[in-house]
């Protein structure tokens, strides 16, 4: 495997900065835990392997346990979840697959959001899976290599 080019960002140290810091301002609005998982099921969705192994890890080196893990795919039929996370993936799928519906975030999903998250945390939450969607379309349009980010 060989990726096309350089990841643009890195190409474009000015992107970089500005990637970065909208990152730390999403990290203030939610819990670490909660924005890694809505990371990875974004990176899973989009086919991101950069995404999918770094977040991975670095989850993993945050105390992460590999249960959650590797059931963030099927978060639906699974208990390892809470409600306010379940609600942040319900959004992270629906934000990441615009395309798919008529209405691409439905009401429910919102409604059920908003009930765990109040307006800068909703704020927060939508800057990170919109942002984890920017990286993945980078890597995946680049076809940067699984593990050579984040270790």
């Amino acid at each position: 495997m060989q990726a096309r080019m350089k990841q643009p960002a890195m190409v474009l140290p000015e992107a970089m900065q500005a990637l970065l810091a909208l990152n730390k301002v999403t990290e203030k609005g939610i819990p670490a835990r909660t924005l890694g998982l809505v990371h990875l099921r974004a990176s899973q969705i989009n086919g991101c392997g950069v995404c999918v192994d770094m977040h991975a890890r670095q989850m993993t080196k945050q105390g992460e346990t590999l249960e959650r893990l590797m059931a963030v795919a099927a978060w639906r039929d699974t208990p390892y979840f809470t409600p306010a996370e379940r609600a942040a993936l319900a959004l992270t799928e629906e934000v990441t697959r615009l395309a798919d519906r008529p209405d691409p975030v439905s009401d429910e999903v919102w409604a059920e959001a908003a009930q765990h998250y109040d307006e800068p945390a909703l704020a927060a939450l939508l800057l990170g899976i919109s942002l984890i969607n920017v990286w993945n379309r980078l890597n995946a349009a680049t076809r940067q290599i699984a593990g050579s980010f984040g270790r």
